[in-house]
């Protein structure tokens, strides 16, 4: 059976990502997708999808929202869009997304299994499945209104689908992987997030077995009414434990729109930054030719290493990946489009250079990521405060943008507000 990742609570945002941060987080998204795929192959992509904090800090590193629910249906639409002209290359193919989009996700499934070779029927069905099991199986208060559908040409799947609950301004996502899963309705999730919203009803918990066997013993010998006749006799039932997947440990999004230091681990966040100002003039020669590179932008590149390199326990707090090209909202800053420009074109010269057997650029990154972990140890740098103050600052000069630019006011207002 397919393992849980643990679970996490996100504020319900509504909004829209403007064009401008939607391309560009279709370019990172796809070529960070790229790097993962040349260094690990294309199973650890869809590990680390259908994990949910990794999946949080790919959306803050690309300068989304970092706390809100807003960043599934962004990095769904990001990867639908970022990997479709690479699709055939990669054997990767993204499907569904929000709303009408989620409930094509079967005829695509069938498409593109024709065209690809495996069973798009057999997928088409999971999917569905899938969709129930949440939606009805697991009845915990949040109704599915994305449900996103990442299938390898050779048939492995992650899907990742989303539900909110309109009383507590909260959203739950659920993480799905085929590895492993042998069941549908027995334990499938490779991981549920979202807030403890106390007892709720979850018929695909493994020792619900039972119950399920009874429902359908039920449905045959009393029919829908006489179920009804029943329950209407029954007495409240005394409380239940906890389900299990609620004590798995959990990533707490919280409701503050800011981000805060408590949100960081700062200690990494030094590293990072000690990697790129000491090591980077001496291993970064070649990626420093990329016409515009500053040293600002290897800063970026950095975390964007981590992304692509660091182990699973390094994504505990993924407010600390804003950090690298902020949010659109300007918090903690705007999103410097200049330094997002030259991360994406400093990523896409290594992936590209790494595809003609020159490796040095990849393996430069890869070092990048390794020295933060070693630096992190002992390096000091600047408060949390001061570090979001610089950025604010320096922010003209980075071409910093948000989505506030198109109202009067915009510069003055969003900082007034991010502050």
């Amino acid at each position: 059976m397919a393992n849980r990742s643990g679970s996490a609570d996100l504020p319900l945002h509504g909004g829209r990502v403007p064009a401008w941060l939607a391309d560009r987080m279709a370019k990172l998204g796809g070529v960070i997708c790229q790097a993962i795929i040349e260094q690990y192959g294309r199973d650890e992509l869809l590990s680390r999808l259908s994990h949910p904090f990794w999946f949080q800090s790919f959306g803050a590193v690309m300068g989304m929202d970092w706390h809100s629910s807003g960043i599934t249906t962004s990095v769904i639409g990001a990867l639908k869009r970022g990997l479709q002209p690479l699709e055939r290359e990669l054997g990767l193919y993204v499907c569904g997304g929000r709303g009408r989009h989620s409930r094509k996700t079967p005829d695509e499934l069938v498409s593109i299994g024709d065209r690809v070779g495996f069973d798009g029927d057999a997928l088409a069905r999971a999917s569905r499945l899938v969709a129930k099991v949440d939606s009805a199986a697991v009845q915990d208060g949040f109704n599915l209104y994305l449900h996103g559908f990442i299938v390898a040409a050779d048939g492995s799947w992650v899907v990742i689908q989303q539900g909110m609950r309109d009383a507590t301004s909260t959203a739950r996502r659920y993480h799905w992987k085929s590895d492993g899963l042998s069941d549908f309705v027995d334990a499938p999730h490779a991981a549920i997030e979202g807030e403890n919203a106390g007892e709720i009803v979850n018929l695909a918990d493994h020792r619900a077995g039972r119950a399920r066997s009874a429902q359908v013993d039920l449905l045959a010998e009393l029919g829908p009414d006489g179920i009804v006749d029943q329950l209407i006799d029954l007495m409240p039932k005394k409380d239940l434990p906890e389900p299990a997947q609620m004590t798995l440990p959990h990533l707490v999004m919280p409701a503050h729109h800011d981000i805060r230091e408590k949100d960081v681990m700062m200690r990494r966040l030094h590293g990072a930054l000690a990697a790129a100002e000491t090591q980077a003039p001496k291993d970064f020669t070649e990626l420093l030719l990329v016409p515009g590179i500053g040293a600002r932008t290897v800063q970026s590149i950095a975390q964007v290493a981590e992304v692509i390199h660091g182990a699973p326990n390094r994504f505990a707090d993924p407010a600390r990946f804003a950090m690298a090209h902020g949010g659109k909202d300007g918090a903690p800053f705007p999103v410097p489009l200049k330094v997002y420009d030259e991360t994406i074109n400093v990523l896409r010269y290594a992936v590209v250079k790494a595809r003609l057997g020159q490796t040095e650029q990849m393996e430069a990154i890869r070092r990048l990521d390794t020295q933060s972990r070693q630096l992190e140890k002992t390096a000091k740098g600047p408060g949390f405060q001061d570090y979001v103050a610089e950025e604010w600052r320096r922010s003209p000069e980075y071409g910093g943008r948000t989505v506030f630019d198109d109202a009067a006011e915009p510069f003055a207002r969003v900082k007034k507000t991010a502050r």
